[in-house]
């Protein structure tokens, strides 16, 4: 996927994320999905919280603008 990046002439996600947050973006990783995948949140830039469904609609019930996947 790096390398794809790299041929398109897009930033890698680290960069990406870094210059959302820089915009304001707020980033919550899922708890459940981290505990499936094998992540921890170590495995993370700086500044990504990590939270479950209740985290998450907490703060989306207020979003101006909310994006999950």
């Amino acid at each position: 996927m790096a390398q794809g990046f790299q041929k398109a002439n897009i930033p890698a996600i680290p960069e990406l994320v870094i210059m959302a947050q820089e915009l304001g973006v707020k980033l919550i990783a899922c708890q459940m999905a981290m505990d499936v995948i094998g992540l921890t949140k170590e495995d993370f830039v700086d500044g990504i919280e990590v939270g479950g469904a209740v985290t998450f609609l907490d703060f989306a019930k207020d979003a101006n603008v909310s994006l999950s996947f």
